[in-house]
């Protein structure tokens, strides 16, 4: 059953400056008040809070929440706890008892691996009049660097590439120039891994693979085929064939371009050998964990290449020892039918969404044959091209509990990752006050989008590329830089 979603739907409430997304990340060029990377990552700066006029949930003036926010911050975990609790914080126990109220720890993780979501979208190049238009703005040597991020703990091994001859043209960006890095290539994500330091802090030798989503507003949900079919039927090996996925995110994942030389193989394939090659040959004698990360329709991928790692058992290494895989999605759409959830369970696969309770993407597709009915419906429905069910535990937000969101924003507000991050900072369980917990600079909710209250004076959509890439040559001409090439072309 083919759906789309109408102009009207989709028309923002506000003028939009920029796509969504539309920001890149030059810090030298970035001016805001009392900005610095912390540790963790996280972009932190002082909240204000003796100036804003915002309002709680509870009609108090955020003034009054002083006290109750700095003792938020001291319950914070300490250096050692994660190193203890990895496993905990990987699903162990499917998170019970961590999630209302919400633990600690386990909101720093889910923002730390968001962040690892978020820097896709912060490294990509999706202007049209740029000629890398659709790839990384950074080598792999130089990502976190780039970003702002030299903390981060993690070094990139491998870029993920897609091929763009398929039917998703609303994910894919492409040049308007003739000369350009590759024709039939989008860069899609990275897969990293924690360094020494890093990996004493999280207990383990971390494999951490992001994928980047959609930059587009929210066209692209009608781009969906929005049918399922057997995921066994791409050479993914299911025992059963009643396992269906939905047809546009498997094309996205398995299909290759033999005449580009970023997508001779399939992302599929360059997954599953470079996390192949780091779990048995890199780091063999070590303790390792994957988690997988994404947001939008990077969060099916995220869902879809985890299945596929348990699924085929390259988390098992020769000596029989099973690498645990977590998945950690924000704002994912529905992947596949009720026995895709099943097999995921059945493979124990850990799967934690978070999700905003007013984001249109988690519901779709599937928008009348999903979870929520009634089982004996479900089975009834279980043929139908078009029945499909979330997998995994939910981790539910309301933009609206946060004082410092306009509950006006658009649909596109509230898919937006960083205002997922933001929310996950200030959640402490369902029916509690939302009260920051770690700081977290709000002024990042506005680098993509519009959502923040004019109270707080941030403009919108303000992370941009300098000069949009021009710098002058040795004749004093304005040309456009020139970047490094890409070294992904293994495999």
């Amino acid at each position: 059953m083919a759906f789309s979603l109408s102009n009207t739907s989709l028309t923002p409430t506000k003028p939009f400056l920029q796509p969504q997304h539309q920001f890149y990340s030059f810090p030298s060029q970035i001016f805001l008040p009392d900005v610095s990377p912390k540790k963790s990552g996280h972009l932190s700066s002082r909240l204000l809070l003796s100036s804003a006029r915002a309002v709680s949930k509870t009609n108090e003036p955020l003034h009054e929440l002083g006290n109750e926010e700095s003792e938020a911050q001291n319950k914070q975990p300490n250096e050692t706890e994660l190193a203890e609790r990895w496993r905990e914080m990987l699903g162990e126990d499917d998170w019970a008892g961590l999630l209302d109220p919400i633990d600690p720890l386990l909101r720093n993780e889910l923002i730390r691996y968001g962040e690892m979501a978020q820097a896709c979208y912060d490294a990509f190049d999706f202007d049209p009049y740029s000629k890398y238009c659709g790839s990384c703005r950074f080598t792999r040597r130089h990502f976190f660097d780039g970003l702002g991020l030299p903390e981060a703990g993690y070094d990139i091994t491998r870029y993920l590439y897609a091929t763009s001859n398929i039917n998703l043209p609303n994910f894919f960006k492409n040049s308007r120039w003739p000369k350009v890095w590759s024709k039939n290539a989008n860069w899609i994500g990275y897969i990293a891994v924690s360094n020494d330091k890093k990996s004493r802090e999280l207990g383990r030798r971390d494999v951490c693979i992001s994928w980047r989503g959609t930059v587009t507003r929210l066209e692209w949900i009608a781009d969906l085929m929005d049918f399922l079919r057997p995921i066994s039927s791409e050479k993914i090996p299911c025992p059963d064939p009643r396992v269906r996925v939905e047809s546009g995110f498997l094309d996205l994942y398995t299909d290759r371009d033999e005449t580009c030389k970023y997508c001779k193989s399939s992302a599929r394939e360059q997954v599953l050998t470079e996390v192949d090659r780091l779990i048995n040959e890199v780091y063999l004698n070590e303790e390792v964990s994957i988690t997988v990360s994404g947001h939008s329709l990077g969060g099916a991928l995220a869902l879809l290449s985890a299945y596929d790692i348990v699924e085929t058992g390259i988390n098992v290494r020769v000596d029989t020892r099973a690498v645990p895989v977590c998945v950690f999605t924000f704002a994912g759409p529905r992947v596949g039918n009720a026995r895709f959830r099943s097999r995921v369970e059945l493979l124990g696969l850990k799967v934690l969404r978070v999700v905003n309770v007013h984001d249109i993407v988690p519901k779709s597709p599937g928008f009348f044959f999903n979870e929520k009915v009634h089982p004996m419906v479900m089975k009834m429905a279980d043929n139908l091209p078009w029945s499909y069910s979330h997998v995994g535990v939910e981790v539910a937000l309301d933009h609206k509990n946060s004082p410092f969101l306009r509950e006006d924003g658009d649909l596109v507000c509230a898919h937006n990752l960083e205002a997922h991050l933001h929310l996950l900072d200030g959640y402490h369980g369902r029916g509690e006050r939302f009260v920051i917990a770690n700081g977290r600079d709000y002024a990042l909710v506005n680098k993509g989008c519009d959502f923040l209250k004019d109270e707080y004076e941030i403009p919108p959509n303000w992370r941009q590329d300098h000069n949009k890439g021009m710098a002058k040559n040795k004749e004093g001409r304005w040309v456009q830089e020139d970047r490094p090439v890409h070294d992904d072309t293994q495999i």
